[in-house]
């Protein structure tokens, strides 16, 4: 579905990623982790058009979106829930729903997507006439992945969902990712929560200094020693 192939990344002259490569089949949930500033965000906003690989080549189902129009890709179908949620803050729960479906054939079918939402994220339904800034972190989070599932992605990209988040929230945001991808859709995710991304993980990525150290199965990865010690502690 999505493959990385030995891609290296630059901001300016210095080099963010280094022949980094990944991929994600379909139905899958895949996790890159890492600490901060090992390049995780770096890759999604690659991936999605906001950064160009200086080396190496992306491809989605077959065909190379390296350089490819961010607009492109999203209409290609894959979404990116940024870090930090980046909603509208001064727009309406609605009105951020909404500029999610932008394309044509996202628009035809807004409504029953919207329904779709709100069967992952019922809070929203209750707050759709509400401005976006009043939200609490919680359900800002849920508006940005409802924004995300709003233009029917094949690959739901997620970066830090739970980051600053209650730990009674932080469980239900990744019990929704599950719904989510059990619903069909394909998940890259993003996280420092280790333990709860790699328990729903299919595969994950260790992401450090830009390179990809170790791989492997959600369940392998999750008491590999070097895991267990430098990212859980244990």
């Amino acid at each position: 579905m999505l493959k990385v192939n030995e891609i290296d990344v630059y901001y300016g002259d210095l080099q963010a990623l280094r022949e980094v490569t990944i991929e994600v089949q379909p139905g899958e949930i895949v996790s890159v982790i890492g600490s901060n500033g090992a390049g995780k965000s770096t890759l999604l906003k690659t991936i999605s058009g906001m950064l160009r690989p200086r080396k190496g080549a992306i491809s989605l189902d077959g065909s190379d979106i390296s350089h490819a129009l961010s607009s492109r890709i999203v209409e290609q179908g894959i979404s990116h829930v940024p870090e930090g949620r980046q909603i509208f803050p001064t727009m309406t729960v609605l009105e951020n729903l909404e500029m999610g479906a932008q394309f044509p054939r996202n628009k035809q079918v807004q409504h029953e997507t919207m329904e779709q939402v709100f069967g992952y994220f019922p809070r929203l339904k209750e707050r759709l006439d509400q401005k976006a800034g009043t939200l609490s972190g919680g359900e800002q989070q849920m508006l940005a992945m409802g924004r995300g599932l709003m233009s029917l992605p094949n690959l739901m990209m997620l970066d830090e969902p739970s980051l600053g988040l209650a730990p009674v929230l932080v469980s239900t945001i990744f019990e929704i990712i599950a719904k989510i991808n059990q619903g069909g859709t394909s998940i890259l995710l993003i996280e420092q929560n280790v333990f709860n991304s790699l328990k729903i993980s299919d595969r994950g990525y260790v992401l450090e200094n830009g390179r990809i150290t170790l791989s492997g199965a959600g369940s392998e990865l999750l008491e590999n020693p070097h895991i267990r010690k430098t990212y859980l502690g244990l």
